[in-house]
């Protein structure tokens, strides 16, 4: 058997649009790993907001903060975080502007006060309030809601900051907010799409899917060429770059098609598992 190694995004890739993980997708992940194929989630998720749902279904190792963290088999192998001066100061600006953010640390994740409010506006925008459409939208992030308000309490470390996101709007554009930032950082543009246009996250530089997925190849010493990947963002550009194969959902974004060797069905029409049998992963 060629042993393949399968690296997979979470949101709108391996979890349907209100967060969840079709029961096909567990079932081709953990048949793979049974066939003896090596599971990786790749995302930009920090180790929090990785919750049990997912965690159960099984991986052989993690890919979190966007490349910023590393596991292999429950061992941290990689960390990169940002400068506590410099999250200080993106604090400071944040504030003075009264532009909602939260923390992203494999400690917790740590919102603004006007976090939830914002995050709340704006993926309500639009629809009347207390309308099914509002209600539902609102619903979708009670799960985040729920682990912001579990850290609330807790100490920041903010010298192990992995990234920080920020809701923003057209009075505090994304442009402005790169301009500002991007010669320390690299800066990227609304990796949540209910968030809108303007928001975006504060990344340190040279950490992406790209490098962090070499150095899990090379760290297993397995060849590029037993590699694959599934993902819908921008964000994984990188990643279908640095492996053999790379496989996008029928909701991915247009530039990433265009990477892509291959389309398959969004998460709820079981596209991970109709891909797994396509390529006898199972």
């Amino acid at each position: 058997m060629n042993k393949k190694v399968i690296f997979i995004d979470v949101d709108g890739t391996l979890t349907t649009p209100d967060g969840k993980v079709p029961s096909s997708a567990k079932h081709a992940i953990r048949a793979a790993r049974e066939n003896g194929h090596i599971v990786y989630l790749c995302t930009g998720r920090s180790r929090p907001e990785i919750i049990s749902s997912i965690l159960e279904i099984g991986f052989d190792g993690i890919i979190g903060a966007g490349g910023g963290y590393i596991e292999v088999n429950n061992e941290l192998v990689h960390h990169q975080t940002m400068p506590e001066d410099s999250v200080r100061q993106i604090i400071a600006y944040f504030h003075r502007y009264q532009i909602g953010y939260y923390l992203e640390s494999n400690d917790g994740l740590f919102g603004s006060e006007n976090c939830k409010d914002v995050i709340r506006k704006r993926i309500t925008e639009g629809l009347p309030e207390g309308s099914e459409a509002f209600e539902n939208a609102d619903l979708e992030f009670h799960w985040f809601y729920q682990l912001l308000d579990s850290y609330q309490h807790k100490a920041i470390d903010y010298g192990n900051v992995n990234k920080i996101s920020f809701i923003s709007s057209k009075a505090h554009p994304f442009q402005e907010i790169s301009n500002t930032f991007d010669k320390e950082f690299t800066m990227y543009r609304t990796t949540v799409a209910q968030f809108g246009s303007e928001s975006g996250e504060i990344a340190v530089k040279g950490v992406d899917k790209y490098k962090a997925v070499e150095f899990v190849l090379d760290y297993l010493q397995i060849p590029k060429e037993q590699s694959m990947a599934y993902g819908d963002g921008n964000n994984d550009i990188k990643m279908f770059k640095a492996v053999h194969y790379g496989i996008a959902m029928e909701n991915a974004t247009e530039n990433l098609k265009k990477v892509a060797k291959e389309i398959t069905s969004k998460a709820e029409n079981d596209g991970l598992m109709r891909s797994f049998k396509r390529h006898q992963l199972l």
